[in-house]
């Protein structure tokens, strides 16, 4: 994260919630990358062509994005790295000027996207020529710097606002479009046909986003964390809530075009390919005016807060690799004009048409790049030596590298579709021009999963034995709850501060089905020689006085119960733990020692050290003084 921004956010304490509202925010801007223009396309041409079949294919999606996200997340937070720093660390400077490339061609594809989105957005709103938009969104970039100025909880607030808007705006496409409930429902029964795979890849193409990732494990350092185990994990957790919530969000909005797109188009048979003929078929087919207006003003904040995003993405991947920091405005300039000079001249030369077919080249130079992102962030959260007791656990490594494996398949399988189709009418000399661009990214990929599975590997930081040892103890400190507590009594003044100490217990764990069994044992000389046999007034007293006790305990809504034996306290306490399954037990102690202990007894002692479970020993006060008796 640069430098200004990192551990900008406070993290408060107190309540659970006022915890968990000082980690949210970095998802949202993550999520934004979710809604751009380019799942606008893949999400309405599968709706119109094969109405509500493919929507367990988002769900799919959104479920990959979420474990990817997390993991980039938990990279940011333990390490204070993000995911183009550790790059820089792990890899030789070739490979990292090569990987560096291609994340610099993925965000101005991103920004690209968003530049066409937020064109589209315009002349869809205001009838805007695409050139007077192309213009307009070269001076948007003085906005969104203005809002980076602003600080990273402003910035966050106003891209919240802006999901706001496009999850409001499709709030009323729904309600305007009427789609059919079990039609919904049937779509996230996993099925699926060759007719439709095509656009089924294009969905996942179009979700999982690389300059997220490199963004997600940067974003996550502007919280002020505790370099301790317990914080970052604590941190951990709360970012995982935040991806869940945000990556949700996007899950409605992709969701909601499909179902849209389904329910005005598939139904009537009609095939839309376009955005601008999606919006253009909305007002008559609904007979409303209302609807194109909301599915403009989504599309125009969609891309104005996948801008922001991308600005943001640029600075953290060169600064990340390079280890170079552009002021933000010559950062974003340049990043602009990578995305603007391309769109502007499409525009000029084919207008709509042109502008559409961009768009999908730009979804297909972000598939290119993304393995180069994912793996790297597998192997990097799978390595001890960098994660320490985070690293991933192996089931979460399977369910990561099988994340991998289809997303890079799926991706693999697209771009060969789009470069075939592309390169079909072109020159021979085209084709020798790619086929070694290809060829290298093909031994890049290569490498860098080499590197994932060798046992060769970079310590970014020096961690000493010690530090090793502390995270160790710290992961093991977690709550036990416990469900029986034994509570051996006196029948004395004491016996307040034992069951005291038992109720304590019970409080701070905050646990309702704890129950308490009352033990006392009676040891008077028959006691001890006729053992359970043995029946006297001391023993029906200690019995009525258990009952009495438990009964008190009760109001307290408390479970309890009673145990009353005779014989040796030592072995009839070990014998009561053992038959009655207590797994915590607290005792009085006076303090005796020497030849106190040999006069009084050593019965917790004893019993501390023949049972497995806790034993808590509490030290009693000294002995009240009887109330004086009335004459």
């Amino acid at each position: 994260m640069s430098s200004d921004v990192r551990g900008q956010v406070p993290v408060k304490k107190g309540s659970w919630f006022r915890r968990l509202f000082s980690f949210l925010g970095p998802a949202y801007l993550v999520s934004i990358g979710y809604m751009d223009p380019g799942n606008w396309a893949t999400s309405i041409e599968g709706g119109a062509k094969f109405g509500y079949a493919l929507l367990w294919i988002i769900l799919m999606s959104n479920l990959m994005a979420l474990v990817l996200q997390t993991l980039s997340a938990r990279l940011g937070i333990v390490t204070g790295f993000d995911l183009a720093q550790g790059c820089r660390r792990e890899y030789p400077k070739s490979v990292n000027l090569f990987l560096w490339v291609l994340a610099e061609i993925a965000i101005a594809a991103t920004d690209l996207a968003e530049v066409i989105g937020t064109i589209i957005g315009l002349n869809l709103l205001f009838g805007m020529p695409l050139l007077w938009g192309a213009a307009i969104t070269a001076f948007d970039t003085f906005l969104l710097l203005a809002i980076l100025r602003l600080g990273v909880r402003r910035m966050e607030a106003f891209i919240v606002m802006l999901v706001a808007t496009i999850g409001g705006c499709f709030v009323i496409e729904i309600f305007f479009a009427e789609p059919s409930w079990r039609g919904i429902a049937s779509g996230f029964i996993p099925h699926i046909d060759s007719s439709s795979l095509y656009i089924a890849i294009g969905i996942i193409g179009a979700t999982v986003m690389p300059h997220n990732l490199y963004l997600h494990s940067s974003l996550v350092q502007s919280r002020k964390i505790s370099k301790t185990f317990s914080a970052r994990l604590a941190a951990c957790k709360f970012n995982l809530i935040d991806t869940t919530i945000a990556l949700n969000a996007a899950f409605f909005v992709n969701a909601s075009i499909l179902v849209m797109a389904a329910a005005v188009f598939f139904s009537r048979g009609i095939e839309v390919t376009e955005i601008q003929q999606a919006h253009e078929l909305l007002a008559p087919i609904l007979g409303n005016k209302i609807a194109p207006i909301a599915f403009a003003i989504a599309l125009l904040a969609a891309g104005q807060s996948s801008t922001l995003t991308g600005t943001l993405s640029g600075q953290i991947v060169m600064e990340g690799f390079l280890n170079i920091r552009l002021r933000p405005w010559l950062r974003r300039l340049l990043t602009r004009s990578m995305a603007l000079i391309p769109a502007v001249i499409v525009i000029a030369l084919y207008g709509n048409e042109g502008i559409y077919e961009m768009l999908i080249l730009s979804q297909v130079v972000l598939s290119l790049q993304l393995p180069f992102a994912i793996i790297p962030l597998i192997h990097f959260t799978s390595d001890k030596n960098k994660m320490g007791q985070f690293a991933s656990k192996l089931w979460l490594k399977i369910v990561a590298w099988t994340i991998a494996a289809i997303i890079i398949a799926l991706n693999l399988k697209l771009v060969f579709d789009e470069l075939t189709g592309w390169l079909s009418d072109e020159p021979l000399w085209v084709w020798f021009s790619t086929i070694p661009v290809t060829v290298l990214l093909l031994a890049g990929l290569s490498y860098i999963t080499y590197r994932s599975f060798s046992r060769t590997s970079t310590n970014w930081v020096e961690a000493d034995r010690k530090t090793f040892a502390i995270e160790s103890i710290a992961s093991e400190i977690r709550p036990v709850k416990y469900r029986h507590i034994g509570v051996a009594l006196e029948h004395s003044d004491g016996d307040a501060e034992i069951i005291s100490a038992a109720v304590s217990v019970i409080s701070m764990a905050k646990q309702q089905s704890v129950s308490l069994t009352l033990i006392h044992v009676v040891e008077t000389p028959g006691a001890l020689v006729l053992g359970s046999e043995s029946d006297s007034l001391h023993s029906r007293e200690d019995e009525e006085y258990l009952e009495s006790l438990a009964a008190e305990i009760e109001e307290r809504d408390i479970l309890v119960d009673i145990s009353i034996s005779q014989g040796n306290p030592a072995e009839e306490i070990i014998k009561v733990v053992g038959e009655l399954n207590i797994d915590f037990m607290v005792f009085g102690a006076h303090g005796h020692q020497g030849l106190g202990d040999i006069v009084f007894g050593e019965t917790s002692s004893r019993v501390r050290h023949e049972v497995d479970i806790p034993v808590l020993t509490v030290q009693l006060s000294a002995p009240k003084m009887e109330p004086p008796q009335k004459s």
